[in-house]
C-alpha cells in the first residue's frame, strides 16, 4: 500500500499518487489531484485468471466487500450512467431506473463502457473518465469514512471519503443496491 495521504479539503496537490504502482498516475489520479481532493492510492497483486475484479480487490487488500465499490456502466433510457456499488452486492436496475427518472435501466456493453469511460473493464473509474456520465453511488457508502474504488486500472484502487467521491463524479447518493 502506498501512495500519498492528505488531509480531506487539503490544498493543491493533495492526494498525490507517488509511487502507487506501475508507471505514472491514471486519469482518475491526475483529476482528483488535480480538484485538490484527498486520496490514497493502493496497489495490490492483479491475477490474469481474476474474473470478479472487486472481489479480488477487497482480498487482495484485506477489506470487506461492503467497503469495496464496483464501477458499472449502465443504459438508462438509452442515456450511458455510471453506477457504483459495493462488491459484496448488486445493482439494482430499477432501483437505478428510478433514482434517474427513467423507465429502464440496463447494463451496458462492455466495449461501449471501455469506449466511454477511456478504462478497461475490472478497472473502471468512477473519476477521470473519457466521457462524463450521470454518476449515481449506492447510499451505503455514506456509512464508511472512506470507500475503495479502482483508480483506473486492475490492481490500483483509490480510497476516498464518499463526499470526496461525490464531489469529484457530481454523484448523487442514492439507494441503489440490493443483496
Amino acid at each position: 500500500m502506498s501512495g500519498g495521504r492528505t488531509p480531506s479539503g487539503a490544498g493543491p496537490g493533495a492526494g498525490k499518487a507517488a509511487g502507487a504502482g506501475r508507471g505514472a498516475g491514471t486519469p482518475a489520479t491526475v483529476a482528483l489531484t488535480a480538484a485538490g481532493i484527498a486520496f490514497t492510492a493502493h496497489a495490490y497483486e492483479h491475477h490474469d485468471t481474476a474474473t470478479n475484479f472487486g472481489e479480488e480487490a477487497a482480498a487482495e487488500l484485506g477489506l470487506s466487500e461492503d467497503r469495496v465499490f464496483k464501477t458499472l456502466v449502465a443504459s438508462a433510457d438509452d442515456e450511458l450512467v455510471v453506477a457504483v456499488v459495493p462488491v459484496a452486492r448488486r445493482l439494482d436496475l430499477k432501483a437505478l431506473a428510478a433514482a434517474l427518472g427513467a423507465k429502464k435501466a440496463r447494463l451496458a456493453d462492455p466495449a461501449v463502457a471501455e469506449r466511454r469511460t477511456g478504462y478497461v473493464v475490472g478497472g473502471i473509474s468512477p473519476v477521470g473518465q473519457r466521457t462524463a456520465l450521470t454518476t449515481v453511488v449506492d447510499a451505503s457508502a455514506a456509512s464508511f469514512a472512506t470507500v475503495f474504488v479502482s483508480a483506473g486500472r486492475r490492481g490500483l484502487d483509490l480510497e476516498i471519503a464518499p463526499d470526496d467521491l461525490v464531489r469529484a463524479t457530481g454523484a448523487r447518493l442514492l439507494p441503489i443496491a440490493r443483496d
